[in-house]
Parts: structure tokens; C-alpha cells; sequence
């Protein structure tokens, strides 16, 4: 199966639940970039890990009273689905800092559960973020809902791009289709994305016991 698109695909270790040591180690291995969800689990390990040249993604929901942490300590938030989430971020986050590396999180599959705006909402909220001193938008994410259908998935994907592109032709300067994960990073890598957020197939199933 051909490639939708030739674009460089960044691998995103997702880091959370996993130990300092275990960032480390993989670090060591040649990765960089570590996406997390818990902010308090992450300022632990940024702490731990200070003396490392490391690059932090947040990529679970954004609570409003944890916007400012988040935007004084990551690099990028991959998880922006509404404009009051945007202003927080944007607001809170270092003049000493660049911008914020953003994504909105679109809900691709309308799931009631999964958070993310829906593809009718994207244009106007990216044009809200356009406008944030503090920000700078770089693309879109999509978590879909799980599926072993390779047709279904790409289809999912297909539709995420598709809507960067839009996106791109009306004048947003977009570079980043984060998308795929460990279990349907294959259908993503097809269908263009360009950073793959994978856990489990880089750190191992964790032992819930």
C-alpha cells in the first residue's frame, strides 16, 4: 500500500506511568521527544531528568487549573479542543519561553466519551489560536476510536488529514498530523502522519499488578 504523504514521521515516546529511569534509559537508546498525561507524574520526572536534553509532550486532556503548569513546563500540548483552553494556555505560558507548540484534538470517530472538538469546529478554533501571542499551531490530533478494521483505520486517519489539508489551503501553516499509536501506527504512518505517539511497543506492557 502507497503512502498518502513522504513527510518525515517523528516517533513520540508516550512516557506515562513509566518511570524516570525507564526516560532515561531510552533516552540513552537515541529518543528524545516523551509525551505524558498526569501533570504532576511529568513535573516529577522533568525534575528527575533536568540534567537531559529532553523535549515534553502533553497529550492528555487539559483541566483548567492545570493549564499553567502546563504551559510554564512542556514543549508542546497535542490535546487543545476548545478556545478557553487555548486562552489559559496562551496566557500562562513564559515570555522567556517560545511559543507553545499546539495541536487541536479532533474527535474524529464521535465517540460521546473521547475528548476532542468535532471536524465542523476545527476551522474556526484554529483560526482562534492563530491569534494567541503565546502560541503557535502546528496541527492536528486524533485519537480514534480502537479498531482492528486496517480499512476503518486508515479511513479515520485519511479523514484527520484531509482536514489539516483543508486547513493548509486556506492560509494555516500546519507541519504535524500527530496520529497512530503502538496497536494502528502502520494504518497512520500510511494515511501521513508525522508523529506517531507509541508506549506500549517502546516500553512494554506495564505489570498492573
Amino acid at each position: 500500500m502507497e503512502r498518502a504523504a513522504k513527510a518525515p514521521v517523528a516517533l513520540l515516546a508516550v512516557s506515562k506511568t513509566w518511570p524516570a529511569q525507564a526516560v532515561r534509559e531510552a533516552h540513552a537508546a537515541g529518543q528524545k521527544a516523551f509525551g505524558e498525561s498526569y501533570v504532576q507524574e511529568a513535573l516529577g520526572k522533568m525534575k528527575e531528568l533536568s540534567d537531559l536534553d529532553l523535549e515534553w509532550h502533553f497529550i492528555g486532556p487539559v483541566q483548567g487549573n492545570k493549564a499553567r503548569a502546563i504551559a510554564e513546563h512542556f514543549d508542546w500540548v497535542h490535546s487543545v479542543d476548545r478556545e478557553k483552553i487555548a486562552q489559559k494556555l496562551s496566557e500562562a505560558r513564559p515570555e522567556n519561553l517560545p511559543p507553545l507548540q499546539v495541536c487541536i484534538q479532533v474527535n474524529i470517530s464521535g465517540e460521546d466519551s473521547k475528548s476532542g472538538i468535532a471536524p465542523a469546529g476545527v476551522p474556526n478554533l484554529a483560526k482562534i489560536i492563530g491569534g494567541l501571542p503565546n502560541l503557535r499551531l502546528r496541527g492536528l490530533m486524533a485519537i480514534p476510536e480502537p479498531t482492528r478494521d486496517e480499512k476503518l483505520q486508515r479511513a479515520r486517519f485519511s479523514e484527520l488529514r484531509k482536514l489539516k489539508e483543508q486547513l493548509c489551503a486556506s492560509g494555516f501553516d500546519l507541519d504535524t498530523l500527530s496520529m497512530g499509536m503502538s496497536e494502528d501506527m502502520e494504518s497512520a504512518i500510511l494515511e501521513g502522519a508525522t508523529m506517531v505517539r507509541v508506549g506500549s511497543a517502546i516500553f512494554g506492557t506495564r505489570d498492573r499488578k
